[in-house]
């Protein structure tokens, strides 16, 4: 097979080295077509002839955003509005016993859908309790956060959604706008958008939450980064707060503090650092 690309084992490999230790992703030998279609791109628009120039390129520099191009085109993002729609009657029911705001931080708020549907949730259990309530959405990815941020979506997007939660949290778009649909500006001002790179010493996250999104990520992680990941993410939760994960992840498994209340729904179960 013929490629436009020189793409050796070793450039792989070098791949591989850099996006665990940048993003914690730890890519397997199967993802090899997918990391040569999707960085071909950059080396397109650097004009490289091959890939070993490209990360001799981006490792002997120190450009920021060529790094963040990096990131940004091998992070997978896939979602939908309340997907995994089991965890929201769950969110709902455990914000409606919180005492005071309440603040959920999710962790992979990817182009937005997750994020506005924990707002909608929100503002449906909540009522006028809502309106102090917070939604951190976050995600190592600057380009779908710059989608995220505009709230606007295609009608196939919310295609799932019902006609009263269409009516009640979206303005359907007219004229050159027509096909499109924007979260109303109620929704829009519960949510606020920021990098966060799971693996960075600080995180711009440190209040304590009510909850925790962070739903198909670990897969991308290895065992021992799962862990570094939930053990922070246990001192930022409330006592009794809620992580919500993939469904194909446990928390349990990998961090002691957790333990399971429902489908892929783990609870704090103590005190972080206390047996």
């Amino acid at each position: 097979m013929t490629t436009e690309f020189l793409f050796t084992d070793h450039d792989f490999s070098r791949i591989r080295t850099l996006i665990h230790r940048r993003a914690g992703i730890a890519l397997g030998e199967q993802k090899r077509q997918m990391v040569y279609s999707r960085l071909s791109r950059r080396l397109r628009e650097l004009e490289l002839p091959a890939f070993a120039s490209y990360l001799d390129q981006l490792e002997a520099g120190h450009d920021g955003d060529e790094w963040q191009l990096f990131i940004n085109a091998l992070t997978t993002n896939l979602t939908s509005f309340f997907r995994e729609a089991h965890h929201f009657p769950t969110l709902a029911d455990h914000v409606r016993k919180r005492p005071g705001p309440v603040t959920v931080w999710c962790a992979a708020a990817s182009t937005g859908e997750e994020p506005y549907s924990i707002a909608i949730t929100l503002m449906e259990a909540l009522g006028d309790r809502a309106s102090s309530a917070r939604v951190i959405a976050s995600d190592i990815d600057t380009a779908v956060l710059a989608k995220a941020a505009t709230g606007v979506f295609t009608t196939e997007q919310v295609r799932r959604l019902s006609p009263e939660r269409l009516r009640r949290f979206f303005n359907k778009g007219t004229g050159a706008n027509a096909g499109k649909v924007r979260v109303r500006t109620e929704v829009a001002a519960l949510v606020k958008f920021s990098r966060v790179n799971l693996l960075d010493s600080a995180w711009s996250v440190k209040e304590p939450v009510d909850a925790i999104f962070c739903r198909n990520v670990m897969i991308y992680f290895d065992k021992p980064t799962q862990k570094k990941v939930l053990d922070r993410f246990a001192p930022l939760l409330k006592p009794g707060g809620l992580l919500f994960a993939g469904h194909s992840e446990n928390a349990s498994l990998v961090n002691p503090a957790f333990r399971p209340l429902g489908q892929t729904v783990y609870e704090l179960s103590r005190t972080p650092g206390i047996a």
